[in-house]
């Protein structure tokens, strides 16, 4: 497979993904985070990064906009529930997990 064809399956491959996430605000951040290390938030991250990269100008409010569908306050306000005591735990669990490894 060539180059262009392989980015045009990532592309798709991402914006599916990305209209998925848009489709099931049920899924909660900090349940993809726990379950996969990785939420809409750091798909913003990553985003804005890559394009700042190329130097392309997309600040990560704005990134987050494009991943959410809609400004993310408004995501927050419409979608995100409060998170429970056991997955605030294992949150910091997987955190202090994270800095541990990373000062190795």
């Amino acid at each position: 497979m060539d180059l262009q064809t392989t980015t045009e399956l990532e592309a798709a491959t991402f914006r599916r993904l990305v209209s998925h996430l848009q489709s099931h605000p049920e899924a909660q951040n900090i349940e993809l985070m726990l379950l996969a290390d990785f939420c809409r938030n750091c798909l913003a991250k990553w985003y804005s990064a890559e394009a700042n990269e190329r130097g392309i100008n997309i600040d990560y409010p704005e990134a987050q906009s494009l991943i959410y569908g809609m400004p993310y306050p408004e995501w927050k306000e419409r979608f995100q529930t409060e998170a429970s005591p056991e997955q605030l735990e294992r949150m910091q669990q997987r955190q202090r997990e994270q800095q541990q490894a990373a000062q190795q």
